[in-house]
């Protein structure tokens, strides 16, 4: 009985990830994939029982790890609104770093726009990633509201307002041909005028 190991499990998601961005999700096989690993489809159904549980095991890895991190962060609370708006910027910058410097994140969530529309691709990604961090802002935003921090609003709408705002400034990098990355400066001041706009719509008033 061959055993599994950690090491032999990331080599098969790196292998898909370049797979998948190579070729496209449809396209992409296992049977591709065992080839180009010099295995077996068995040994990698041992891992993943589906491409569907793979591409998702890519996503977590190479697209939306910093999101679970960054809803981990969150998790710890705050304890003022000044304590708010600094886990609101560490949050905003965690994760336009990962989009605008990691090549292999924006080709997958390239993929994933590529395949909407044609597939459950978009809903295998929303699941491996984005609503973890959703989830995780909304709690914030709720208990933020219950201290009168923020004014009352669906606590999952201000979440999905949030990352929005954060994205706005690069959400066109998502068609461009090979764009540079940027700066941690310029990430910084970014996520700041996210944040400036978000608690001037959202901030208690009075």
């Amino acid at each position: 009985m061959k055993v599994r190991t950690e090491a032999r499990r990331e080599a098969i998601v790196d292998a898909a990830a370049e797979l998948f961005g190579e070729l496209g999700y449809q396209a992409a096989s296992m049977n591709e994939l065992a080839r180009r690993l010099g295995g077996s489809k068995t040994t990698l159904y041992g891992y993943f029982p589906s491409k569907e549980a793979l591409f998702s095991a890519v996503v977590r890895q190479h697209a939306t790890s910093h999101m679970s991190e960054a809803a981990a962060e969150l998790q710890a609370g705050v304890e003022d609104a000044t304590g708010l708006e600094a886990a609101l910027h560490r949050f905003g910058e965690r994760m336009l770093f990962v989009l605008t410097n990691d090549r292999r994140a924006l080709t997958v969530y390239r993929m994933v726009v590529g395949e909407a529309g044609r597939s459950e691709l978009g809903e295998l990604f929303y699941a491996a990633g984005p609503s973890e961090g959703i989830a995780a802002l909304a709690r914030l935003f709720s208990a933020a509201m219950a201290r009168g921090w923020l004014h009352k609003a669906d606590p999952k709408t201000r979440a999905l307002q949030f990352l929005a705002l954060i994205t706005a400034e690069i959400n066109a990098r998502v068609y461009q041909r090979d764009p540079a990355p940027l700066s941690l400066a310029r990430i910084r001041a970014m996520v700041g005028r996210a944040v400036a706009m978000f608690l001037h719509g959202a901030a208690a008033r009075g």
